[in-house]
């Protein structure tokens, strides 16, 4: 039955708390499981075979949740031309996850941690929901989505070791704004709002605090390059860092 009086789900009510809770649950599994396929992978392999055989498993579940939530949405009384194309960014990032999990290649490992770790966070913790509460057909799609991207970015990077760096940025800065681009001119053509780029959410959100249209679509795009750099710099530290030590055993040579 609803967890809410109407039926409805209520932002912050106990559907929202418990897919939270799911979500911590699941980011600790996932870490602790691809630390143990990384620790028994064959000695200068970078990735064993219970990694591989474990990425396209959940590959295939991410696959199987979206096509029975993107087909519930072709039903008689669901189609809407507003709402049931899979041009949302996040319709992009599951497909990245599970080029990501499939493959794990680093470009499409690059646009799961970027669009996993920030744009579906958010989506986590301001969903822009506005449909029936548990167990409704939008509930879970919803976050079965959103839980699945950001748990392919966790698993992929504190499980396996991933590391994104400053190619993966560029690349994942050029295809969500050849995204944004695309989706932007369908919303002024279709009447749409697709990316929420041509008018803000009707439920509240974080772009409520950047001001009207259009300056909060510059300001999401500052601020996306900014995080995506912020969250880019420890890893690339990390990775110079460790090139310019001397190996174990041996000292720098004061000049």
């Amino acid at each position: 039955m609803p967890l809410t009086v109407d039926g409805r789900f209520a932002p912050y009510g106990p559907s929202h708390w418990a897919a939270l809770g799911l979500f911590a649950i699941g980011c600790a599994g996932l870490v602790l499981l691809g630390r143990a396929q990384r620790a028994g992978a064959e000695p200068g392999a970078e990735f064993g075979g219970q990694a591989r055989g474990f990425g396209r498993a959940y590959a295939l579940a991410i696959v199987y949740v979206m096509i029975g939530t993107q087909a519930h949405t072709l039903l008689p009384g669901q189609w809407r031309l507003g709402g049931s194309l899979p041009l949302q960014l996040c319709d992009v990032a599951w497909v990245a996850s599970v080029g990501a999990l499939w493959t794990l290649g680093r470009r499409w490992f690059a646009l799961t941690y970027y669009w996993g770790l920030t744009l579906s966070v958010q989506g986590l913790l301001t969903p822009a929901l506005n449909g029936a509460d548990y167990p409704g057909i939008d509930y879970l799609g919803f976050f079965g989505m959103h839980l699945m991207i950001v748990w392919s970015a966790v698993y992929l990077t504190w499980g396996l070791g991933m590391r994104p760096d400053r190619g993966g940025y560029g690349f994942a800065v050029a295809v969500t704004v050849a995204w944004a681009v695309a989706t932007f001119v369908f919303n002024l053509s279709a009447g749409t709002n697709y990316g929420y780029l041509n008018a803000k959410p009707g439920t509240g959100s974080v772009l409520d605090l950047m001001g009207p249209w259009p300056w909060y679509v510059l300001v999401e795009a500052l601020v996306i390059l900014l995080g995506w750099a912020l969250i880019t710099w420890p890893w690339t530290r990390a990775s110079r860092r460790d090139r310019t030590s001397p190996p174990p055993g041996t000292t720098r040579q004061r000049l």
